[in-house]
């Protein structure tokens, strides 16, 4: 990895731990304006990290570039005043979707796409239709974009499966695990701690799939 993809990661790292405080003390009068920032700060960085290393595959990088700017529109529609859960939802799908061609460009080995696939059903299944059932009671007209949502993400987690590549896993699972903890505590049941995991694994999952294109 260059040295100008490292400097742009360290900064984008300064950033996310901002936007970690600002989620661990919300009740602060500055906690909103860091989050601001920050947030959206973080994502925009991983962007240029993107477009500044040195990657194996010319075609997954753009592909994994229009991924992070979409989910750098659904961080911003996700902390606006008013609620956009849905805009902030269709923008991190199509950011999923990006990751999931991104993949398919590389080149998906089946038998590791096919044990993701399974773990996938066994460990996501699960949860999956409990935030459904959580959004359907919540509002009926939610059902389909969110279910919509937990497939498209399953498929992501089975192609950095298929890609066989351990950062690319990793990130997925991360991101995947940030996604449904943001259903469960909206749909299912709220949780104390949830606010400031959602970031970190949110990050930390979006980095290694980044790392994953060296």
């Amino acid at each position: 990895m260059n040295a100008p993809t490292v400097a742009v990661l360290i900064v984008a790292a300064g950033f996310a731990i901002g936007d970690w405080i600002s989620r661990a003390v919300p009740q602060r009068p500055w906690a909103r304006r860091l989050e601001y920032v920050c947030k959206p700060a973080t994502l925009a960085l991983l962007v240029v990290a993107a477009l500044t290393l040195d990657p194996e595959s010319g075609s997954m990088r753009a592909w994994f570039v229009v991924a992070l700017v979409c989910s750098l529109a659904g961080d911003i529609f996700l902390m606006l005043p008013s609620d956009r859960f849905v805009e902030g939802l269709g923008a991190f799908l199509l950011g999923h979707v990006a990751y999931v061609v991104g993949f398919v460009a590389l080149g998906i080995e089946v038998v590791p796409a096919a044990i993701a696939a399974v773990a996938v059903m066994i460990i996501v299944g699960p949860v999956g239709v409990r935030i459904v059932r959580g959004a359907r009671s919540h509002d009926a007209r939610l059902t389909i974009p969110v279910t919509a949502y937990i497939t498209v993400i399953s498929a992501m987690i089975v192609a950095a499966g298929g890609s066989a590549r351990p950062l690319a896993i990793v990130g997925a699972v991360s991101f995947a695990f940030s996604d449904s903890l943001i259903g469960w505590t909206r749909f299912v049941r709220p949780a104390g701690f949830a606010s400031v995991t959602i970031m970190v694994t949110y990050h930390l999952g979006q980095a290694l799939l980044l790392l994953s294109l060296v």
